[in-house]
């Protein structure tokens, strides 16, 4: 996961950082993360019950997702809050990228005029607060992380820190401690189970994860959701999509640790389906567009397709579509939005994708950034570059699955 220089580039940004996110693991980690990745494969794969699980009496009910909300995030995101609110969804899922971090944000350079870079590293993130997650009010956000929240100065910790009341909000708690309650470690990645739903947010927005603690910590969250009849689906949300998908080139397949840790974990979903009969879904952005089914490659036989979404399209710089997804779903560039999730009664999820378009933009919103601004967001934030898709080429690794 680097910065596009095509990007850079074509943004022109004075004083941009890169990353600085290299992780080379040492023969021992390696080895051991090896080790319990096939543990994880083995154990969720072989030992899950077997049973269908119960259809329950709960009715039916929504969710929504999308991510990637810098560029013309303080533009986009209140119209988004504003629609998911219209839904009537239990919540919006956020899946990273909240600023730009290694440039000043178009938006808020707008709003801002004359900021320099350090000025903005300062207030980036409370912006992100003030201009994307207040105009959701009373409705639940859960946030994961994306690469750009790891773009120096920012890191892990000054994200946990900067965002402790969305990572350890009541219902992340309870459910942190009824699993372990030991844990008193606000973390990056957690799990809630809402209506025999297991919601799943993953932290991959680094090359060296999944590390061996997320690992263990996912291994131990899907053995119990195989245990437990109550569960009747989960939902994987993360930042950069699992290996081989039409986006490959930006997602997972971009370094090696998280090709395998992530090749691993799809097979160890599939294994988790087949065994349990329970719903998978897996929802990622990272690549800024709308595509779903985007396992359907020939890296994965038929009867091994994850249902998979891309939905990165909150507000940031539009890419082109890779040349390769006909075989996928639906597929569309150029678009705002974000999913809305449907659960109905048997756990089965419907998604489908709720467009946001200039004049949804809020009025109060169009005077504090000028029609001018909002116009640019939906005519001009978009890139000449397209994502490349899978090779399909085999592991070399003693443990990893095809």
């Amino acid at each position: 996961m680097i910065l596009l220089q095509e990007e850079i580039m074509q943004k022109q940004a004075a004083g941009a950082m890169p990353l600085s996110l290299a992780f080379v693991p040492t023969v021992a980690r390696a080895a051991c993360i090896d080790t319990l990745l096939l543990v994880l494969f083995l154990t969720v794969g072989l030992s899950a019950q077997q049973t269908p699980p119960s259809a329950g009496s709960d009715a039916t009910w929504r969710f929504a997702v999308s991510g990637d909300s810098r560029n013309c995030g303080d533009i986009v995101m209140p119209a988004i809050a504003q629609g998911v609110r219209r839904d009537g969804a239990a919540f919006y899922w956020h899946l990273g990228d909240y600023r730009a971090i290694y440039m000043i944000d178009e938006d808020y350079a707008h709003a801002h005029p004359g900021s320099d870079i350090s000025d903005y590293l300062a207030n980036a993130w409370p912006d992100f607060i003030a201009h994307q997650l207040s105009p959701f009010a009373d409705t639940a956000v859960f946030l994961a992380l994306g690469n750009h929240e790891l773009i120096s100065p920012k890191s892990r910790e000054a994200c946990t820190i900067q965002f402790a009341d969305w990572l350890n909000q009541p219902v992340l708690q309870k459910q942190r401690l009824a699993d372990d309650p030991s844990d008193h470690l606000i973390k990056t990645y957690y799990h809630w189970i809402d209506r025999g739903v297991d919601f799943i947010t993953l932290d991959n927005s680094s090359p060296d994860q999944l590390d061996l603690a997320q690992t263990a910590w996912l291994t131990a969250v899907l053995q119990r959701a195989a245990d437990n009849p109550n569960v009747r689906t989960i939902v994987l949300g993360m930042h950069a999509a699992l290996p081989d998908s039409f986006s490959a080139g930006h997602s997972m397949n971009d370094s090696a640790q998280q090709e395998f840790t992530g090749r691993t974990l799809y097979a160890s979903l599939v294994a988790f389906r087949k065994k349990t009969n329970k719903n998978v879904y897996v929802v990622a952005s990272h690549s800024h567009y709308l595509m779903s089914n985007i396992y359907a490659t020939a890296c994965h036989p038929k009867d091994k397709v994850l249902p998979g979404w891309l939905i990165g399209s909150a507000g940031a710089v539009r890419y082109i579509l890779p040349k390769e997804h006909a075989a996928g779903g639906v597929a569309s560039t150029n678009v705002y939005g974000y999913l809305l999730g449907t659960v109905a009664q048997d756990g089965t999820i419907q998604f489908e994708f709720k467009p946001v378009k200039e004049p949804d933009i809020p009025a109060s919103v169009v005077k504090e950034f000028s029609k001018e601004q909002v116009h640019w967001c939906f005519e001009s934030n978009k890139l000449n570059y397209q994502v490349a898709g899978p090779t399909c080429a085999p592991v070399v690794c003693a443990t990893c699955t095809q």
